[in-house]
């Protein structure tokens, strides 16, 4: 077995992709890309061997649960130990990227370096003396350009020599006598399965945090073997870079600095704190509004191939199928059709997101960004490569809580992921839309502005103000870890590569088809069916003074009468049961109706709530619900929905978890069903909470 090692961002998973493994790993130009270990089987020669690709990690003294992955792989703790290490060093940071290098030597294990990025130093004028390198590490060194394939043949034979005949791996530089006798005490004192030559010196430098190394290590006991030398990780750290500084002239030669300079003045624009904020804003807005405008006509040839494909399942059942036939016709266009539908309604999105998100990425300016926002977002206890997915929530919570995947740690991934829902996402729009134009009057005297487009704005910015306070709460209370230091890489500039941007677009589209598809189907289905069952006969509750009442009205009579169905449904029945819970915020029975539909989508609560309003479909459909609305009157003959109504079910809809398909991704990409349910009692706790404020809060005031 091969373990492909080194640094964050060195090209571990591109050259795992061009070795070809038949397997494939995420590719992009942001540190932090892989978070859990790929593994795949390469050839050599007639020999196939399993091909490891860890996570990137600066050092082997981990300070977090996921840098431990990297370790606990290349020592074997829990899992096979590789036969060989393949490390990639970065010719452009080379002395940076070979400390790790030196901890390996230290702890003897085989290994070939793969010195990668040749292209990017020869571009920046930077030249790699292999040899030179390779008579100082005292292990077999070989150049290679993984992005273009080059030299990975002969990375290939040193592989094959380096199995048959493992390099004689060994320490290249020594300890003072006194760190040299602390390491031996906590050496002495390890566990059986990290009892190895040189791990002293990894723990010894973990202790130094707050992160625990390995539940079996007696972390008082070691700290106390180190308590007489309070130098020891200051030797231990500053040592390798001595050693590393004192030989990195022999390894290279530095011709000329004209990349350099040009990314230095991109730089300075990119990262300045008004300008760079600035120019980010604007290249998202660009983003989603390109998002928006090309993935419209997309979702409308979805919507128009599944309503196409219903209306020919349902022909084929006749004009007057009998009851059976009736409930197998609508289970198949309703629950079937309609349910695969609402799976690939998200495609466009998700697609053309990723796609997006991976120009930034392979670009290197997504990692310019995110080191703009680290500072605010930590400030809220959160990393600053945050900040995209948290801005595509926006957009939607789908898409959104799978880039998260950026982020290598999972408690930062967690805690963005249960922040994400918070934002309000396009399907809120058609609800605040609704509510807003029902209850709010277009202008008020006194205010220069229109009342409703302020309206709205104060909805998106109370939804953003709820997902930083959530932050900030969450983080201290339900993940407070330490969050570790902020260690964001600026990445070289480059031309993003296609091949690297449209297998990282199809690779997400089709993890959510294939993972998160299944569960969202499932859950429309049953939504479909609470909502269509039990079966009542809808002639026989058109009494005659109902027939009057809906003829006087104006209302269409088979709307009334699909409104008297879903009335008597298992949806209807539960909304009449949740009433009482849901009447001190302002909402009745049909409202409730309306919210229980709502978990299929968000914007399936205008449509539930024309139906329970009685209204034909058609482009008119809005427009009536609003007047519909506007116009109903409680039995004393009071408005039902006033204005306090409506930002109190606003307020609902922002905070509230009223959608399958994030749920189902949360399952998904926590790999359980705990914290998915955390977030719906969490979210729906605080939505219950909030609105009840301000109704009750409201009213006390004299708002009506």
């Amino acid at each position: 077995m091969i373990a492909l090692v080194g640094n964050p961002n060195t090209g571990k998973s591109t050259l795992f992709n061009a070795l070809g493994t038949g397997r494939t790993a995420k590719v992009s130009n942001l540190t932090g890309t892989t978070v859990s270990v790929l593994r795949g089987t390469l050839t050599v020669g007639e020999r196939k061997v399993d091909l490891l690709d860890i996570p990137g990690t600066y050092s082997l003294a981990g300070q977090s649960p996921d840098e431990w992955v990297a370790v606990r792989a290349v020592l074997g703790v829990g899992s096979e130990r590789p036969d060989l290490v393949v490390f990639l060093a970065d010719a452009v940071r080379l002395e940076r990227s070979l400390y790790l290098a030196l901890q390996l030597l230290e702890l003897r294990v085989p290994m070939v370096v793969a010195v990668n990025l040749l292209d990017e130093a020869r571009r920046q004028g930077l030249d790699v003396d292999l040899e030179a390198l390779q008579r100082d590490l005292g292990v077999p060194v070989v150049g290679i350009s993984a992005r273009n394939r080059e030299g990975l043949d002969v990375l290939k034979s040193r592989i094959a020599l380096a199995l048959q005949a493992p390099p004689d791996a060994a320490p290249v530089h020594g300890w003072s006598p006194e760190l040299t006798e602390a390491l031996a005490r906590v050496e002495a004192h390890l566990p059986e399965h990290l009892a190895r030559p040189g791990m002293a010196s990894v723990v010894a430098l973990s202790l130094d945090g707050d992160a625990t190394p390995d539940p079996a290590l007696q972390v008082e006991s070691l700290k106390a073997d180190l308590a007489g030398l309070p130098s020891a990780v200051t030797e231990l750290v500053q040592t390798r870079y001595r050693w590393l500084d004192a030989r990195a002239p022999s390894w290279r030669g530095r011709t000329i600095e004209v990349e350099r300079t040009v990314s230095d003045r991109i730089d300075a624009v990119v990262l300045h704190p008004v300008a760079g904020t600035v120019l980010f804003l604007g290249v998202m807005l660009l983003v989603f509004t390109m998002l928006f405008s090309w993935a419209d006509p997309f979702i409308g040839a979805i919507e128009g191939v599944f309503g196409s494909l219903g209306g020919a399942v349902s022909g084929l059942f006749g004009a007057t199928p009998g009851p059976m036939a009736t409930v197998l016709r609508d289970f198949l266009v309703q629950g079937i059709v309609g349910g695969v539908g609402s799976v690939l309604v998200f495609v466009p999105q998700i697609g053309l997101l990723f796609f997006f998100l991976a120009l930034l990425e392979d670009s290197g300016y997504l990692a310019r960004a995110a080191h703009l926002a680290d500072r605010v977002l930590r400030a809220a206890g959160l990393p600053g490569r945050a900040f995209v997915p948290l801005l595509s929530g926006y957009a939607c919570a789908v898409p959104a809580i799978m880039a998260t995947r950026t982020l290598p740690r999972f408690r930062d991934r967690l805690l963005t992921m249960m922040v994400i829902p918070l934002t309000s996402c396009s399907a809120r729009l058609p609800v605040y839309s609704l509510v807003i134009a029902a209850v709010f009057p277009a202008t008020l005297a006194g205010v220069p502005f229109g009342v409703r487009p302020l309206a709205l704005l104060g909805m998106y910015a109370f939804s953003t103000l709820m997902a930083v306070l959530a932050s900030v709460v969450l983080g201290r209370l339900v993940l407070p870890a330490d969050r570790g230091t902020s260690l964001i890489e600026l990445v070289p500039y480059r031309v993003p590569s296609p091949r690297v941007v449209l297998e990282s677009t199809w690779r997400n589209v089709k993890d959510f088809v294939q993972e998160a598809g299944g569960v969202i189907l499932l859950a429309t289905v049953v939504l479909w069916a609470m909502l269509y069952f039990p079966r009542v006969d809808g002639a026989a509750l058109m009494t005659p003074d109902v027939r009057a009442e809906a003829v006087a009205s104006g209302r269409d009579l088979a709307e009334v009468q699909k409104s008297l169905e879903l009335e008597r449904s298992f949806a209807g029945r539960v909304g009449h049961a949740i009433e009482p819970a849901i009447r001190p915020l302002g909402f009745d029975w049909k409202t409730g109706v309306g919210i229980i539909g709502a978990f299929a989508a968000r914007e399936v609560f205008v449509s539930t709530l024309g139906v329970m309003y009685g209204i034909a479909e058609g482009e008119e459909q809005a427009t009536v619900l609003r007047d519909r609305i506007r116009d109903e009157k409680r039995p004393d003959g009071t408005r039902r929905w006033t204005p306090l109504t409506g930002v109190s079910l606003m307020v609902f809809f922002a905070l509230a978890m009223q959608c399958t398909s994030t749920l189902a991704v949360l399952v998904k990409e926590t790999r359980g069903y705990r914290w998915p349910a955390f977030v719906f009692v969490f979210m729906t706790a605080l939505a219950w909470s909030a609105s009840l404020v301000v109704y009750q809060g409201g009213r006390l005031l004299g708002f009506v």
